[in-house]
């Protein structure tokens, strides 16, 4: 039984890479593999497929053939076939990485001497290539032309958020220690916290010591299952939120180890760029290690 091609999850015909005058239509797979079109990946080296002229023919010169690596070959007899994003049908396109196989061997038979006169313009794209594939790599090229940066940031952090976050509300628990106050007080030069109410500033301080910094995403997926009441407040504390393991595991440790810088620390100002240097906030950062939750 035949395989179904996938579908396209980013990109568009009318949307291609580009750099300088080179463009060429690109995708991403519902696998995530990264797709170069195969009309494209021959046309936008300045090779004619109009003419007949395949990117097989150009590699297979007496010229090119001793500098092709022995997996480029295989790679491009056999594309990737997926549904076609203009609808109808389907579209054929190679792995991303080939692209840099076929600059890799542009470039070294040019320093080899071994390039023709004819492919002058050839080579030049390769160079243009080359240098920006030095900056994001082709998969990053790729992902900002199709716009699939933001889906897997989208992604990343519904993972973190499944991880993090109870589908239901969890039982209370005291989980900030009267220890963390007596030191936010002391910090912040305020009298108390004993005989004194929590201002509306200890929950901002709350909210960017802890909650914004453990994981992305987390602090506004809390404020939205558990929003300010009309009067003021909160109708359930943030960390009943928490999924037992890794989430109330992972927000006691972090608790903790905010509290060790305080005690640590002077003034505020030094305990905050303590702070910013052990724990940035992560809503950019989503690399984050969930390990096994111990």
């Amino acid at each position: 039984m035949s395989k179904t091609p996938l579908k396209v999850i980013a990109g568009a015909p009318d949307r291609p890479a580009v750099i300088g005058d080179i463009k060429i239509a690109c995708y991403v797979l519902e696998d995530e593999t990264r797709v170069l079109s195969q009309r494209g990946l021959t046309s936008f080296l300045g090779l004619n497929p109009d003419a007949g002229f395949r990117m097989p023919q150009f590699l297979a010169s007496r010229a090119i053939k001793p500098f092709v690596p022995k997996d480029l070959a295989p790679a491009l007899d056999a594309p990737i076939v997926f549904q076609n994003p203009s609808g109808g049908g389907v579209a054929y396109g190679y792995k991303a990485e080939v692209l840099e196989l076929i600059v890799d061997t542009v470039m070294n038979a040019e320093l080899a001497g071994a390039l023709p006169v004819r492919y002058a313009a050839v080579a030049e794209y390769a160079r243009e290539l080359n240098r920006a594939f030095r900056h994001a790599g082709v998969i990053g090229w790729i992902d900002e032309a199709t716009g699939y940066q933001e889906i897997r940031t989208k992604r990343a952090i519904q993972t973190i958020l499944e991880a993090f976050i109870a589908k239901n509300l969890q039982p209370w628990n005291k989980t900030f220690p009267y220890e963390f106050y007596e030191l936010l007080y002391k910090l912040r030069g305020w009298d108390g916290p004993d005989g004194h109410k929590r201002t509306h500033q200890v929950a901002k301080d709350t909210n960017d010591l802890i909650y914004s910094r453990i994981a992305p995403g987390v602090l506004e997926e809390l404020q939205r299952l558990n929003p300010p009441l009309p009067g003021g407040g909160r109708k359930w504390r943030h960390h009943q939120w928490f999924t037992p393991d890794p989430g109330y595991i992972l927000l006691n440790q972090h608790i903790a180890g905010v509290m060790a810088l305080m005690r640590a620390s002077a003034n505020w100002g030094r305990f905050y760029s303590a702070l910013q240097r052990a724990y940035p906030r992560l809503r950019d950062q989503l690399g984050f290690d969930f390990g096994d939750g111990a």
